[in-house]
């Protein structure tokens, strides 16, 4: 059945705030959850945190005080979103093991989205980045057998590999070369904006996350690995954020925020196995239903246009959290040596990436390798998921 968000009545404004009570959510169980329910909160984390960071920015400026306060008030209600969402993570997992999670969600929406992308230019930035975090996942997944001597595979559950991916060291780049070609806005099909922001938004909360928990170790190869990837991260939230195109109006892309979350909450709940976080996924879908209602009025009142000009008729497929292991094989055997130069992507290491790499590395390994030989000599092996057999690169198998 096709979902219109924009002919839906939601849940009225001032009906939306709730009491300690109604916020104070009971975490999951991590043990007898799915995992991709965990998945699906953190990527909602990562949506309510971005739709707050841009309520922000554009009332700073803005010089409207009508405005003002109304972005005020759904921000205070998205605040409320944010917390009821993220306090459903469980307090028992450690740091690591949520950092597991993280990467985990990394790789499976990104390969998702890499999948249903329409547009070439942007389905290849994708590709590029899950390469990437899929070796963050091993390289975390290592340290976690090393400090906590428990492997990944109970929080994966089996629906991720675990092994190399284009190696870490390799993701250090001249900052100007993470900067892609943004869509056009006028001629970029209404799902890749919807693929962008929630990439954007993942990738950011995870550089967010990192870049505040990483010194939290006592350990330093934990310290120096978060250190790393989290450099990486602020890569990637540059990788990503320069797909939009900057031409959008704010009214637009306050438009585009309100109808990300209407899709995802609405994905999600048509998914979700967990009867409590399912009946959360439907409660924030009525109330973000409103909140595009209102931030399709700002854009009618400041921009002069109608939101369906810019907005898909009804909502696309459901974005889907599952297991994405063949397509990942074939994109390890196919771009596991790829690199970038200005917008686009080379497979031989130029004269920039060299000189990045000179300079940071200085002669020594980086964290993401050293980690990988203290575990080896810790454990005589590195440690790996592989379910569907051997590494798809001859060069990158035990």
């Amino acid at each position: 059945m096709s979902f219109n968000p924009l002919e839906q009545r939601g849940i009225p404004l001032d009906k939306q705030v709730r009491s300690w009570r109604e916020l104070n959510v009971s975490p999951i169980d991590p043990d007898a959850s799915d995992p991709y329910t965990r998945c699906r909160i953190i990527t909602m984390n990562g949506i309510e945190v971005e739709a707050i960071l841009f309520s922000h920015t554009l009332a700073r400026n803005t010089v409207d005080p009508e405005v003002k306060r109304g972005l005020a008030e759904v921000r205070y209600v998205e605040a409320q979103q944010q917390k009821a969402v993220n306090w459903l993570l469980p307090g028992v997992s450690s740091v690591l093991e949520t950092t597991i999670a993280y990467e985990q969600v990394a790789v499976d929406l990104t390969a998702w989205i890499a999948r249903m992308e329409p547009d070439p230019y942007l389905r290849q930035a994708y590709q590029f980045g899950v390469l990437e975090d899929f070796d963050h996942l091993y390289r975390y997944a290592n340290l976690y057998e090393m400090i906590e001597h428990r492997k990944a595979e109970a929080i994966v559950d089996g629906l991720t590999e675990v092994m190399p991916g284009r190696p870490t060291r390799m993701h250090h780049r001249h900052p100007v070369d993470n900067v892609r070609d943004p869509y056009d806005k006028n001629a970029t099909d209404p799902l890749s904006k919807l693929h962008a922001l929630t990439v954007l938004s993942a990738e950011q909360q995870t550089m967010n996350f990192y870049m505040n928990t990483g010194p939290t170790y006592m350990e330093p190869i934990a310290r120096q690995l978060y250190q790393e990837i989290g450099l990486i991260e602020e890569e990637h939230v540059t990788h990503y954020e320069s797909l939009v195109d900057p031409g959008e109006t704010w009214w637009e892309q306050l438009v585009n925020h309100e109808y990300n979350e209407c899709y995802l909450y609405y994905s999600f709940m048509e998914q979700e196995s967990h009867p409590k976080v399912k009946a959360l996924w439907e409660l924030h879908l009525n109330m973000e239903l409103e909140h595009l209602r209102i931030a399709c009025d700002l854009m009618r009142r400041h921009d002069g246009r109608d939101p369906e000009e810019i907005l898909a008729p009804q909502l696309p497929k459901v974005l889907t959290f599952e297991p994405n292991k063949d397509y990942l094989r074939e994109l390890l055997a196919t771009q596991i040596d790829l690199t970038t130069l200005g917008a686009g992507y080379v497979r031989e290491a130029h004269e920039r990436f060299e000189q990045m790499q000179q300079r940071l590395h200085d002669g020594e390994k980086p964290p993401s390798d050293r980690v990988m030989d203290q575990h080896r000599e810790m454990f005589d092996r590195d440690y790996r998921l592989e379910t569907e057999g051997p590494h798809p690169v001859a060069s990158e198998r035990a």
